[in-house]
């Protein structure tokens, strides 16, 4: 059967002179669905089971759940902006097939453009697809808010993969983290649409001063109506419900750099922020679902320990520090940074999307350090520097964003200066050797060698 599928696949491979994109194409598909029979003749190698286009497909299967969640939890935010279905499993039809409707665009879109690039350079250069794009075109949905414009994100996109990847050689030498850099190109180009106190929960217009209202549904949302309806399950209806009293579409962060924590728990709780019922990012909500894919990583070895570890040795470390500078006590002319500071560094987290920046982005192989010691400095400062932005920034209460690209800068100088003292080291141990071995030499054997 397998020797029947090569057979058919070699007789319907383009012509890689004639038609160079449908050749691309063809050898992207082809090299997923099949390992490359050929190997390299000559140099030294590493020889592993893994290639690397089956490591980034072991992350994306690491980001599986998260997608599941990110679905419901879009649906489940707008629904409980509307004071509707509050029950987490209630009216579940409806808060999936929101999501869906919200993220099947972002993922459709990302994964056009992204791969559009990389078909465009793969053909023009004349070499395979690579597989980088595999693990971005997965981040970028989940980094994302739910009502993200498709245009900001193809732009973004092109961007990110032009100017971050293609610019430096493609796959492999790439300095900056490629996702993140989408992310940071929207943040620095189009800040109304990722900051801010309003675009984290999708389908919610503002109608008036401090009004809001949810969206009205029509098209797609009709059509799901007419199924559910006749299998007597709840529906969509029209649309156009207000929001309920006290309704704030701010995340757990915009929160606390303008209140602290008591303006947090005033909306959320704590149990809420750890199992991910919270607007956000769609992604990186749910604690537990992103530690389930960094304990994934770490046990197939794709991502380094040392880096998540050292990370939050640095959010502590830094954590302390914050609240040991944090005043005691707060008036109604204490500045948001303050109460900020003061928030539990435990507490810090259940907000934002720590645990996601250390598991899938901070391990990124290809921006991070390479060395066993640079990694350990690079995912402390990492932490360090992350919480240090999160809770002194008041334009961009979350840190992780600008740290790990920051730190994607210096990891190359990182790892010379850890190269360096290991060679300063060895080289003083060899001195240290032979000078011992002088010593010990008896007295006759110098004599000998001196004469």
């Amino acid at each position: 059967m397998k020797k029947a599928l090569l057979n058919f696949f070699e007789r319907i491979e383009p012509d890689k002179a004639k038609s160079p994109l449908l050749h691309t194409a063809y050898d992207a598909f082809f090299t997923f669905a099949f390992t490359p029979n050929t190997v390299t003749a000559k140099g030294v190698h590493i020889r592993d089971g893994m290639d690397l286009k089956r490591t980034m497909v072991t992350v994306v299967v690491a980001l599986q759940l998260l997608y599941v969640f990110g679905t419901y939890n879009i649906g489940n935010q707008h629904f409980h902006a509307l004071g509707m279905y509050t029950g987490t499993f209630e009216a579940i039809h409806l808060k999936i097939f929101y999501g869906l409707v919200k993220i099947l665009p972002i993922f459709v879109v990302t994964h056009l453009v992204g791969l559009g690039v990389e078909f465009y350079y793969a053909a023009k250069k004349g070499h395979a697809v690579e597989e980088g794009f595999l693990v971005s075109g997965a981040l970028i949905p989940l980094i994302m808010p739910p009502d993200i414009p498709l245009w900001i994100l193809s732009i973004a996109i092109i961007f990110a993969v032009v100017i971050g990847k293609e610019a430096f050689g493609g796959t492999g030498m790439n300095i900056l983290n490629i996702a993140l850099l989408a992310r940071v190109f929207v943040f620095f180009a189009y800040p109304t649409y990722i900051s801010g106190d309003e675009v984290w929960i999708a389908g919610i217009e503002k109608v008036g001063a401090g009004a809001y209202a949810g969206q009205e549904y029509g098209g797609i949302y009709g059509i799901l109506d007419s199924i559910f309806g006749a299998f007597g399950w709840a529906t969509f209806g029209e649309g156009k419900q207000a929001v309920v009293d006290g309704f704030t579409g701010a995340t757990p962060l915009g929160l606390a750099a303008k209140g602290g924590w008591a303006a947090v728990t005033e909306h959320y709780s704590v149990s809420d922020m750890w199992w991910g019922h919270i607007p956000g990012s769609i992604g990186e909500t749910s604690k537990p679902l992103v530690l389930i894919g960094a304990l994934m990583l770490i046990l197939t070895k794709v991502a380094d320990w040392r880096i998540m570890v050292s990370a939050v040795v640095g959010f502590v470390l830094c954590g302390l520090m914050v609240n040991g500078i944090a005043p005691d006590t707060f008036g109604p002319e204490t500045a948001g940074v303050f109460k900020f500071m003061a928030v539990p560094w435990y507490y810090h987290f259940y907000m934002g999307s720590f645990f996601f920046a250390m598991a899938f982005m901070a391990t990124d192989p290809v921006t991070a350090a390479s060395t066993a010691t640079g990694k350990w400095i690079y995912g402390f400062f990492i932490g360090f520097i992350g919480l240090i932005i999160r809770v002194l920034n008041p334009a961009y209460p979350e840190g992780w964003m600008l740290a790990i690209l920051f730190m994607n800068v210096f990891a190359p100088l990182i790892d010379h200066y850890v190269f360096e003292a290991n060679v300063k080291r060895r080289a003083k141990r060899q001195v240290a050797l032979a000078k011992a071995r002088v010593e010990a030499a008896p007295a006759s054997a110098t004599t000998v060698t001196a004469e």
